[in-house]
């Protein structure tokens, strides 16, 4: 019975020194993220953790209600897990942001839990681990084409869409002072 109870769950451990697909999710599938406030949010967090040396970050995007990013944990912040950082620093920014200027949102995101009293990423992200050069490539492409679906259309080419790394692997130049070359870790 343990085993079934443990198989609806997804993996969403990070081990340190190894790259993963990543994909953080809005509580209920909000399109929080859709303001561009919130995406300078989560990119000025990967920047101090990078810039920390405590994640690399090789590929990502940016959706409205969601992101994926191919990043590997580095080095503890402290006692806990750069994701977990990255989770708390945003939701915290996220709350101080809509107290001030979007109160009528804040109870889409109200939980009943002793630790917290709003949740803004569900629980349970998922993580892949990437073990092959090849699978990094089909992942970071699966990114890049996520803005192009026709349930999104916020771009026509995947390098048009600003809040990924797709510029970075067309151009060469990091608009965002965080990516590494997967092709540097692989």
């Amino acid at each position: 019975m343990r085993k079934h109870h443990e198989s609806k769950y997804r993996n969403s451990r990070l081990e340190m020194k190894a790259v993963y697909f990543w994909t953080d999710t809005i509580k209920d599938w909000k399109p929080l993220l859709k303001p561009d406030k919130y995406k300078e949010i989560i990119l000025s967090s990967w920047q101090e953790l990078v810039k920390r040396k405590l994640i690399a970050i090789y590929g990502f995007v940016i959706m409205p209600n969601h992101l994926h990013v191919v990043w590997e944990m580095n080095a503890p912040n402290g006692k806990e897990s750069p994701y977990a950082s990255f989770n708390k620093f945003t939701s915290h920014l996220f709350l101080k942001d809509l107290k001030a200027n979007h109160p009528a949102v804040l109870p889409h995101f109200k939980v009943d839990d002793p630790e917290r009293a709003h949740r803004f990423w569900q629980r349970d992200p998922l993580a892949i681990l990437m073990d092959s050069q090849k699978k990094v490539e089909q992942k970071i492409e699966y990114m890049h084409n996520n803005p192009l679906q026709e349930r999104w259309n916020l771009a026509d080419r995947p390098e048009n869409y600003y809040w990924s790394s797709a510029g970075f692997y067309e151009t060469g130049t990091d608009a965002f002072g965080i990516l590494t070359h997967y092709a540097d870790r692989f």
